[in-house]
């Protein structure tokens, strides 16, 4: 009986964990995210730009990779069955009885089975869910190494991008899919990140008022025109003193007789100024221009006027040219923090209240989206309603009487209280049980 072959063991087992690291490096600089190779690459780590190199042509390298995989598959079989399948039938044959042949064959079964498993669990799936505990880390250490196995397999590679090439192209398939980040994928990173403690609850919620800012228009989140303290350039000293008096604006619209007829914005400081200097208060003098944008702008353009404009105040008009409304930085803030408590007319009657049967009582005038962020759907990204009130007439289609109601997604929206023709009050039911929507 010859002597075991420990040194053959020991090229196996060392076969076997360059399989592993193949395998490792795959997974690491496949699952690794753009954005924090970028960061390390920014900060100076060599690593993690040769990873984003990578990464960016993944079909060079994956090619690298199979490559090194098969090769050390097909090495590590058949050696391992050459080297050791006589010593092991060997030893069964002294241990078991068993004949020289038949042992042969049962020592070269037994060899393979356990480089096989060894191959599958050291090789394979310890190495992969190693890679994903910290892909980037493990990406920007390994990406140097497979760039160099790249370029020494670079004339295999190209046969085998080439060859992978033509049965897309044959299958009628594109190989570059596509790795855009979806406003939904971002949407369940920001609640992941609330979920592991990353992030706080109100962070959360401003990063979503954040991304549903960027989705609304400006009529959605603009004051609107029935809602808006303006002043009256025809008023004398005293009427004008009252106004402001009782005014919580710091800048009022000036109009004459009608809010329709709006000549600019009136600042405190300069009223103050013009007291101060002993001079009449002529509205039409003090009132500063502003501009003019249509309601159907994106309320981000919307911030952009408002950065370049005299005073942080514009005029929002519909296609027709009649007033709509004004929008503020304190409208955009609002919509990405919530309103606050001095800009809501009753503190005790917030905008959307969950009750205790799981039911939701919402404004009229709150944003639909968050609305629909509460109830947890989508809404259609074209449509014509920004508000809660929009969204129930829409489906309506006339206009409602309290305690009408309609069922969709899931839920009941009813009537719960009408201000004139304005939807003051919609109240939200779940439903239990799949139905199908009835207008």
């Amino acid at each position: 009986m010859q002597p075991f072959p420990w040194l053959d063991v020991v090229i196996i087992l060392a076969l076997i964990l360059l399989n592993g690291f193949f395998a490792m490096s795959e997974m690491a600089i496949v699952s690794s995210r753009r954005p924090r190779l970028r960061g390390l690459a920014t900060s100076g780590h060599r690593g993690a730009r040769t990873a984003l190199e990578l990464a960016e042509n993944p079909g060079s390298f994956l090619s690298s990779v199979q490559i090194g995989i098969t090769l050390v598959g097909i090495v590590n079989g058949a050696y391992s069955g050459a080297t050791l399948a006589l010593p092991v039938g060997q030893r069964l044959s002294a241990w078991f009885g068993f004949k020289p042949a038949l042992a042969e064959e049962v020592g070269f079964a037994v060899v393979i089975v356990i480089t096989t498993y060894l191959s599958l669990i050291i090789g394979e799936l310890v190495p992969k869910q190693f890679a994903l505990r910290s892909p980037e880390k493990l990406a920007a250490f390994v990406a140097p190494i497979m760039a160099v196995v790249s370029r020494i397999a670079t004339p295999a590679v190209w046969a085998l991008d080439r060859s992978s090439a033509l049965v897309f192209k044959l299958l009628g398939q594109v190989r570059d899919g596509d790795n855009r980040v979806t406003e939904e994928e971002l949407r369940s990173v920001v609640q992941e990140a609330e979920t592991a403690g990353v992030i706080e609850e109100s962070e959360r919620q401003m990063i979503s008022g954040i991304m549903r800012l960027a989705d609304r228009r400006v009529r959605g989140v603009m004051t609107p025109r029935g809602d808006v303290d303006w002043i009256d350039a025809d008023m004398d000293d005293a009427a004008i003193r009252a106004h402001l008096a009782a005014s919580p604006h710091t800048r009022l619209p000036v109009a004459r007789g009608t809010v329709d007829d709006i000549i600019g914005v009136l600042q405190a400081r300069d009223v103050v100024q013009a007291l101060i200097e002993g001079r009449s208060l002529d509205l039409s003098a003090l009132a500063r221009p502003a501009p003019v944008i249509p309601d159907m702008i994106d309320a981000v353009d919307a911030l952009a006027v408002l950065r370049d404009a005299e005073i942080p105040i514009a005029l929002v008009h519909d296609e027709y040219g009649h007033f709509e409304g004004i929008v503020t930085p304190a409208d955009l803030l609002a919509a990405i923090a919530g309103e606050f408590r001095s800009d809501v007319d009753d503190a005790n009657d917030p905008p959307a209240v969950e009750r205790d049967d799981g039911s939701w009582l919402f404004s009229g005038a709150l944003p639909a989206d968050e609305m629909a962020d509460r109830l947890g759907f989508d809404l259609p990204e074209a449509r014509d309603y920004e508000t809660v009130a929009g969204f129930v007439l829409e489906h309506f289609r006339h206009l409602p009487e309290t305690g009408e109601s309609f069922i969709l997604k899931r839920w009941k929206f009813e009537i719960a209280d009408m201000d004139g023709r304005k939807v003051d009050k919609v109240l939200a039911l779940p439903v239990r049980t799949a139905v199908t929507p009835v207008l």
